[in-house]
């Protein structure tokens, strides 16, 4: 009887033990986003279960086309997305509404058109084939690239394809001329051997594709706990990559699968904003490094193309609450 005794008093320990943790487990937020060296610093918190300590489970969900992220987030598939900002702006104008809760990082030349040597300027590209997925970070800069040059994507031949894509279609001579990001543009560059540069890449416009972290503003108000610990793991990921550059660099080549060499040097075309600069991209500028700069040119552009009917508000977009917690 004592015997049995016991056991009932373990197997009751047990049992509400596990009730209790059960109860208390983490939540999980699925964050959708795409291969891209500026989401290291989340790369790395998740390696490290940074999360853990603020009471958060991360369950990344990688999407190969970008520009099913703003379907996917709309219809809560995911809770939060990482995407550029032209695209927050682009389902802005057609009626989805996005907030921005932190800006991630500006594309410092991870973003390019490519070309083989006999074209070696934009203007070059009319009449020629040039690969890139429409509605996505590609689809901008190369828009913004023909702009600025006088042309639109009336003066070349636009071929649909995935940004993972586009290496293969120019090593096999299916285009002379293709848009995509890393690591897809040091593929280019290295598999060509020579053959393939770059005409014009986000180096000559820091801030005209910027990265954002972006919520559904169903979500704002009611997730904000969740929403403040992914925010902070992002900036643990991102202090731990300046405190262990070599030993970071070993989990974000994993990530985005390539080695540790490369991850260094693909994050040379990227730069992740510190939180002690992030307000500065929520005020009026000057320059594209301000999302009021960047999101009248990307408004521009957008109607232009025919991809939205009329500007979007900039201010609707923008949230910078939890930038400004953080900050406190």
């Amino acid at each position: 009887m004592h015997l049995n005794a016991l056991l009932k008093t373990l197997l009751a320990t047990v049992a509400g033990a596990l009730i209790a943790g059960h109860a208390h487990a983490a939540p999980t937020l699925k964050l959708g986003l795409t291969t891209w060296i500026g989401y290291s610093p989340f790369y790395v918190a998740d390696a490290l279960d940074l999360y853990k300590k603020y009471d958060l489970k991360v369950k990344l969900q990688t999407f190969t086309d970008p520009a099913m992220l703003p379907s996917a987030l709309a219809g809560g598939a995911i809770d939060g997305a990482l995407m550029t900002y032209d695209q927050v702006v682009g389902a802005a104008g057609q009626g989805q509404n996005f907030k921005v809760v932190m800006p991630v990082d500006y594309s410092y030349g991870g973003d390019a058109v490519l070309a083989d040597k006999s074209i070696t300027q934009v203007s070059q590209l009319k009449g020629k084939k040039v690969a890139y997925a429409p509605l996505s970070p590609s689809d901008f800069l190369l828009a913004y690239a023909l702009k600025i040059n006088g042309m639109s994507d009336k003066d070349i031949q636009p071929v649909n394809m995935t940004p993972e894509a586009v290496p293969a279609a120019m090593a096999s001579g299916a285009t002379s001329a293709g848009v995509t990001y890393e690591p897809n543009v040091s593929q280019i560059l290295d598999s060509g051997k020579g053959k393939f540069h770059v005409i014009y890449s986000s180096r000559e416009a820091p801030g005209i594709i910027t990265d954002v972290l972006a919520f559904d503003v169903k979500k704002l108000g009611k997730d904000d706990k969740q929403i403040m610990a992914l925010m902070r793991g992002y900036l643990d990921g991102l202090a731990y990559m300046k405190a262990k550059p070599l030993d970071a660099a070993k989990l974000i080549g994993k990530a985005v699968g390539v080695s540790d060499k490369e991850a260094l040097e693909q994050l040379k075309g990227v730069y992740n904003i510190p939180l002690k600069e992030m307000p500065k991209t929520y005020a009026k500028g000057k320059d594209t490094t301000s999302f009021y700069v960047s999101g009248d040119v990307i408004n521009e552009i957008l109607i232009k193309n025919g991809q939205i009917k009329k500007a979007a508000a900039i201010p609707a977009t923008l949230d910078d609450r939890y930038v400004k917690a953080l900050l406190k």
